[in-house]
């Protein structure tokens, strides 16, 4: 792949980062509509320009946006579904496979590497021809491509990537699968300030266009959808913003530290945290509150 392709691929997830993951608008289109296939068919990721999107939206719809955008670039991604225990299907990312990269290719943005750590340590396999297939995980808040590992015996099957404030660790313990480990950023010796944890496993043959479609629609559906859920990250500053129940977690490169809003300032705070209109934040709390 060529330096000028790649950069646009680093381009476009820089611009998706942007983007807040939100379950706010899958609310507001399902009460519209009545209907999980109804509201997916109204979402904002059909459109190119992520500067015109009512909000955000959850994995479906960045990893729908990521996916359109790459095969207008002339490339073939693969979807891939994420199950977390006995929760199949409940998380989606892409794979682009068979990039052989050139020495003249851009590594993705350093701004959030732990810091001291290495361009070259952090990503020698961006430019090694064996690296040849990306991880885009967009609905993760993980906004650079990365290099899938080699399973055993080919390669080590294990990969950690030093960002900050999660830090990040594929394992793929044979062809076919692969495990998505994250952590607190890496301290001095290498070690992730907060315990890793599994996050997801993904069967990597992946999924047809209409297997994905048909687990959006069943997302419309799961328990997470009766209650708020945000996240966004702030690539500049290191820092993850995260709402669920009430609760706003603020982690950084020190730790995480989680403070209860009071319904009084919930949605002035939410709106200037997570960039979403005051209005479309009442209205999504008003359907739930039904």
């Amino acid at each position: 792949m060529d330096a000028s392709t790649w950069q646009k691929i680093l381009d476009l997830c820089n611009k998706l980062s942007n983007v807040t993951y939100e379950n706010l608008t899958k609310i507001i289109r399902l009460e519209q509509t009545g209907s999980a296939t109804g509201a997916r068919n109204l979402d904002d990721s059909d459109q190119n320009d992520v500067d015109t999107w009512m909000g955000g939206g959850t994995c479906f719809s960045m990893t729908w946006h990521l996916y359109q955008s790459l095969r207008d670039m002339g490339l073939n991604p693969r979807l891939v579904m994420g199950h977390k225990r006995k929760e199949r299907n409940i998380h989606c990312a892409l794979i682009l496979p068979n990039v052989l990269l050139d020495s003249t290719s851009p590594a993705p943005r350093t701004s959030h590497l732990e810091p001291g750590a290495s361009r070259f340590t952090a990503h020698s396999s961006l430019l090694s021809p064996l690296s040849s297939d990306y991880l885009f995980d967009p609905g993760y808040l993980i906004f650079d491509p990365l290099p899938i590992p080699l399973a055993p015996p080919f390669g080590t099957g294990d990969a950690i990537f030093p960002l900050v404030p999660n830090s990040v660790r594929l394992v793929r313990p044979a062809q076919d699968r692969m495990e998505l480990w994250t952590g607190g950023a890496l301290g001095d010796r290498g070690l992730a300030g907060a315990q890793m944890k599994l996050r997801f496993e993904y069967p990597l043959d992946g999924v047809s266009v209409e297997e994905f479609k048909q687990h959006w629609v069943e997302s419309f559906y799961r328990e997470m959808m009766t209650y708020p859920v945000l996240n966004r990250l702030d690539r500049e500053r290191g820092i993850q913003y995260y709402y669920q129940k009430g609760n706003l977690v603020t982690r950084d490169a020190n730790g995480s530290r989680m403070e209860r809003l009071d319904e009084g300032c919930r949605v002035e705070k939410l709106s200037e945290i997570f960039k979403l209109s005051p209005d479309l934040i009442q209205k999504a709390l008003s359907i739930l509150s039904k």
